[in-house]
């Protein structure tokens, strides 16, 4: 061993050791090597550390930035592959057609069936060694460029070899093949896993028939059918085929085709114009409703087989109807429809043999039938109640013939109403004993109850009745649709609430006609509402009715005795008082508050009445504050006593224009006296009351008017009057302490002064020079500057002197 390699190697030595001790010392050094590695590689760690902390602080003093993390793909692979095998696809079917269109004349008949069969079977070749090698987003799209070619194989064949057959005809047979052949291509086994052929082949086999129809110049009937068949054809295959994307072509095919086949349907049956055309029209509805019904009755799906259900049931009255439409007038169309619709219920009975999807749709059906028959009634009913108000503007003018003219005033009389009493009983019949079902059988009572009310209502327009017997008829109804609102049942009660109100309504307006009638009538319902209102839960809205029927009949007695408009006001005043009266006795009833209500818009009607007569308006006026003065007696009215205080002053003011008084002090000391004395009392019972509160109001109500009259009187007697006035407020108010009369009669008290002084201001004013009044306020805005803080400290003792007062 060389002697010095290291501090710690073996001394010189002229000989070897032993093997043994050799092997010692080498084991030695080599634990004291691997010790002093170790303390280098600690000491190469803490040093590492060391930079990686300094250099994070000053990353953090500078801010540098993070470098941003690398944009990913915008585009996911199988996308990418899916577009360019789709590109690829398209560009390919375009240079086939250029190919076929374009240059196909430059080939012979040999070499042009070579080309397009060779690339037409090696294109639909390739797929199966696609499929076998796994590429089958590659084989669908090499399918698709296929599947394009065999129809450009089918342009080329006419254009070469068929070019004298007729367009329309080749097209069908050529998409009917083409179908059968995407068909049997997708059904192979070697392309059963490609999912294009077979949707392609269903949507080819939407055309053939059609074609075919055209082709042949059948008329609209037989293309209808075809359209029909095609869609059967297509809810056949919906029904049948497991495929998704098969089934939603199936699907869309047979909801467009059929779509368009009961259109065609449904305009042929209005059109026609015979039984013979409406029964061909009709057997096409019902082709089209037994394929909504075959395919309802196996379809998957309630919601889905419920709504087919209902279009067929739906085509089938259509079919019928239509055909009935040709054999009966035209005022008896909606009832023929009507009679099929209510038949649609016979399969409730067949509930066993048919889904319960089918059969709750057809019921649906019968419903929406007899829902439209309905609707086809309302404009009868519009114009019997809503039609006589056309004697608004015509009141009095003289009794008409009969109970049609009565209603039909500034309205036609609507087209086949001599049917709308039919179909209403009708439907009422079946709502009172079709419907069974515990959850809808009271519902469909009340419906009952409704239609039968709008049928008696009608029938005396329909009929033509004596106008007398035809207002008898609407007096008896709202009679026993008040005595309706006597049962517990609370949807019965609104109901029957509701068909009283309406028809009291169109009863008034068609007693217009005639003083006699008009007069009877509001007594009769007067008396009605006032009747139900007893014992009863509708009384909120029965005694309001009774109320506004009074204050109708106080107007109409007054024109019927020839009494002016202010005059017949006194007599409408007794509604609101018997309205005072009623609400006292009610006390805490939930009629009490419409009462009121009722009885204050009447106090108004007597207000706008005696508008035109001052002296009489005066009085409503003091009559109408009489009856609120009595209502604030109730503890629980007391702010009506405002209204009252209110109608008072109104009165005074109206009675004292009425006598050409223009003094304003006439108008405001008979307001200002019970204020202050009001006030008073308010400050006695509470003595924290404010002034302001308490004289405010009663102080401003006459020194403030009175004080813009002072400026525009020219005589001294007021604005002595007024002075001497705010000069007895103002020593009470600082007598008392009391803000409020210091303040406005020491401000009202300047101003009376400043007003009688003027004249003589504005004299001194004209015989100083003109340089005199600019000097003067230089003074005075000098005295002013140097006294400012003086005036300061007396504003604020001034100011704390008012807060002191009350």
């Amino acid at each position: 061993m060389p002697c010095g390699v290291t501090p710690t190697t073996l001394p010189c030595m002229t000989h070897l050791p032993p093997p043994a001790e050799e092997l010692r010392l080498l084991d030695a050094e080599l634990w004291q090597l691997d010790a002093r590695r170790s303390q280098l590689l600690a000491r190469r760690a803490w040093l590492v550390a060391a930079l990686q902390q300094a250099q994070g602080q000053a990353g953090s003093r500078t801010q540098a930035r993070p470098p941003a993390a690398a944009p990913g793909p915008e585009a996911s692979g199988p996308g990418v592959q899916n577009l360019l095998l789709v590109l690829g696809g398209v560009l390919l079917t375009l240079a086939a057609a250029v190919f076929t269109l374009v240059s196909w004349g430059h080939m012979g008949i040999t070499g042009r069936a070579l080309v397009l069969g060779a690339v037409t079977l090696a294109t639909l070749a390739a797929p199966v060694a696609l499929l076998k090698r796994g590429l089958r987003s590659t084989a669908e799209s090499v399918a698709g460029l296929g599947l394009a070619l065999t129809v450009l194989d089918a342009y080329a064949l006419h254009g070469a070899a068929l070019g004298g057959t007729d367009g329309t005809g080749y097209a069908a047979a050529a998409a009917a093949v083409l179908a059968a052949a995407w068909a049997a291509y997708g059904l192979l086994p070697a392309t059963a896993a490609l999912r294009l052929p077979l949707p392609c082949a269903l949507a080819a086999a939407q055309l053939p028939l059609l074609l075919w129809a055209l082709a042949a110049d059948a008329g609209p009937y037989l293309i209808t059918a075809a359209l029909l068949v095609t869609a059967g054809l297509d809810a056949v295959a919906a029904l049948r085929v497991t495929g998704a994307p098969v089934r939603v072509c199936a699907v869309v095919g047979a909801y467009g085709t059929g779509g368009w086949g009961v259109l065609g349907a449904g305009w042929l049956s209005l059109a026609a114009g015979g039984p013979g055309a409406a029964t061909r029209a009709g057997a096409l509805l019902l082709l089209a409703a037994g394929i909504a019904l075959g395919a309802a009755w196996r379809g998957p799906g309630r919601g889905h087989a419920l709504g087919l259900a209902v279009v067929a049931g739906l085509l089938t009255v259509a079919a019928l109807g239509g055909v009935a439409r040709t054999g009966v007038p035209p005022e008896w169309v909606v009832p023929a429809h009507l009679v099929f619709g209510v038949a649609l219920l016979g399969v409730v009975p067949a509930g066993r043999l048919l889904p319960d999807a089918v059969r709750h749709g057809v019921v649906w059906a019968s419903g929406a039938v007899q829902a439209l028959a309905v609707l086809g009634a309302l404009p009868v009913v519009a114009v019997v109640v809503l039609g006589p108000a056309g004697w608004l503007d015509r009141v009095w003018s003289g009794a008409p013939a009969d109970a049609r003219a009565a209603v039909a005033v500034e309205v036609a009389w609507p087209s086949g109403a001599v049917t709308a009493p039919v179909v209403l009983v009708a439907v009422a019949a079946v709502l009172a004993l079709a419907v069974r079902a515990e959850g809808w059988r009271p519902r469909a009572r009340l419906g009952a109850l409704g239609l039968l009310w709008a049928t008696a209502l009608i029938l005396p327009a329909v009929l033509g009745v004596p106008y007398v017997a035809g207002m008898a008829v609407p007096g008896v109804m709202t009679a026993a649709a008040l005595y309706l609102c006597r049962t517990t049942t609370a949807a019965a009660r609104v109901t029957a609430l509701v068909l009283a109100l309406v028809t009291a309504l169109g009863l008034t307006l068609v007693s217009l006609a005639s003083q006699p009638a008009t007069l009877v009538v509001l007594s009769v319902l007067t008396a009605l509402f006032a009747a139900a209102s007893w014992r009863s839960g509708v009384a909120a809205f029965t005694a309001p009715a009774a109320l506004v029927h009074a204050a109708a009949l106080a107007s109409a007695t007054g024109a019927a005795l020839d009494w002016p408009a202010p005059r017949t006001a006194l007599l409408v005043l007794a509604v609101p008082a018997a309205a005072a009266l009623l609400a006292a006795r009610l006390g805490a009833s939930p009629a009490t508050v419409p009462v009121e209500a009722a009885g204050a818009a009447a106090g108004l009607l007597a207000v706008c009445l005696a508008v035109t007569d001052p002296p009489l308006l005066a009085l409503v006026l003091a009559l109408c504050a009489v009856i609120a003065a009595g209502t604030a007696l109730r503890p629980d009215r007391r702010p009506a006593h405002y209204a009252a205080t209110a109608l008072f002053v109104l009165a005074a003011w109206v009675r004292l224009a009425a006598w050409d008084v223009g003094t304003p002090e006439a108008y405001t000391l008979p307001v200002t006296v019970p204020a202050l004395l009001v006030g008073a009392l308010r400050r006695r019972r509470d003595p924290r009351a404010s002034s302001w509160t308490a004289y405010g109001p009663g102080l401003a109500a006459t020194l403030l008017p009175s004080l813009v009259a002072v400026w525009a009187d020219p005589h001294w007697t007021r604005p002595l009057l007024l002075g001497t006035a705010a000069l007895l407020v103002t020593l009470l108010g600082a007598r008392h302490r009391l803000q409020a009369p210091l303040v406005l009669g020491g401000a009202v008290l300047a101003l009376v002064t400043l007003h009688e002084l003027a004249p003589y201001v504005v004299q001194v004013t004209g015989a100083l020079p003109r340089w005199a009044p600019p000097a003067l306020a230089g003074v005075l805005l000098l005295a002013l500057g140097a006294t400012y803080e003086q005036r300061l400290r007396d504003v604020r003792r001034m100011r704390e002197a008012l807060g002191r007062m009350n």
